[in-house]
């Protein structure tokens, strides 16, 4: 948007934009002109009207009350006269010295990309000239089409571009994607980019990774993080602890949280519980020696499952 900018503020265009005003100053001074003619005209009417109604006999009544209607109308057309006279010197358009606009345009670019210029200033002067700019739908992800419209009425059709980097390029090395493949399930994007940055090892195109870069890497070799597989070997839910001792989910959590049943949080704030045959013979014991605690009743089948 800065360069479609510049580019409209160049000697050139500014000479054309001021031949443009040129004429919309004229054409002001010509509708003035009309103005000013029409309240003289409509002034001597009302006046012609004013002078006929006093020079009536009053005695003559149906007479004097035609002049008069014909001075009340002569004088609302003065009025309305008047008021588009003051309308007319309103509208006229304040235009800038042509020096000081081409001045500006040579010395533009130069303000434009000087070190002390603040992006508030160049957003207010894209605000001066630009109307809107609005993304235009593009299917390909490598282009994209910007519509902008000038506060002139004027609309065009930006198209960008970028290059596509070689397929080579895009490749993730086989070395970072052993790391991130042993790594994904137990650590956080941004652990993983420690780890890859540790190690020296950068993007197919040589960047270093981000935690964009190792989430599309999961999300193309479907590699799972610690909050989609939170549980390790031999770790089970709450909700499946209480579901085999046969008590709430409320007695499991009580257990973890005063240090009663061993348990693990994952980042996301999952407990996973370490469950083991002597783990869970200690809490039905506890269920046992408790006096609140009553497990539902567990049914032995025939193949000796609970």
């Amino acid at each position: 948007m800065a360069a479609r900018l510049l580019a409209q503020l160049t000697g050139e265009q500014i000479t054309v934009a001021l031949a443009a005003a040129d004429e919309v100053t004229a054409r002001h001074t010509r509708s003035h002109r009309a103005a000013v003619l029409a309240v003289e005209r409509a002034r001597y009417e009302a006046d012609r009207a004013e002078r006929a109604f006093t020079a009536v006999d009053p005695g003559n009544r149906l007479v004097a009350q035609t002049l008069e209607s014909r001075w009340e109308a002569r004088l609302t057309a003065l009025a309305e006269a008047e008021a588009a006279l003051t309308t007319a010197r309103e509208s006229r358009p304040s235009l800038p010295e042509r020096d000081g606009l081409l001045a500006l345009a040579t010395d533009l670019p130069r303000l434009w990309h000087a070190a002390d210029t603040r992006d508030k200033d160049k957003k207010r002067l894209l605000r001066t000239l630009v109307s809107d700019v609005t993304l235009l739908p593009e299917t390909d992800r490598w282009r994209a089409r910007v519509g902008l419209r000038w506060h002139t009425g004027a609309s065009e059709e930006v198209a960008l571009a970028r290059p596509k980097p070689a397929p080579e390029a895009r490749r993730t090395p086989s070395e970072a994607l052993t790391l991130i493949s042993r790594l994904g399930p137990q650590l956080r994007d941004a652990e993983i980019v420690s780890e890859l940055a540790a190690a020296g090892i950068t993007t197919g195109s040589g960047r270093p990774f981000d935690a964009a870069a190792v989430r599309w890497v999961r999300h193309v070799h479907k590699i799972p993080s610690p909050f989609t597989v939170p549980f390790r070997d031999g770790e089970i839910a709450v909700k499946e602890v209480a579901r085999r001792l046969g008590v709430a989910a409320d007695a499991v959590y009580y257990w973890i949280t005063h240090g009663h049943l061993a348990a693990r949080k994952t980042p996301s704030g999952r407990w996973c519980v370490p469950w083991d045959e002597e783990t869970e013979t200690a809490c039905l014991r506890r269920i046992a020696e408790s006096g609140h605690l009553t497990p539902k009743t567990r049914t032995i089948t025939a193949g000796g499952a609970v």
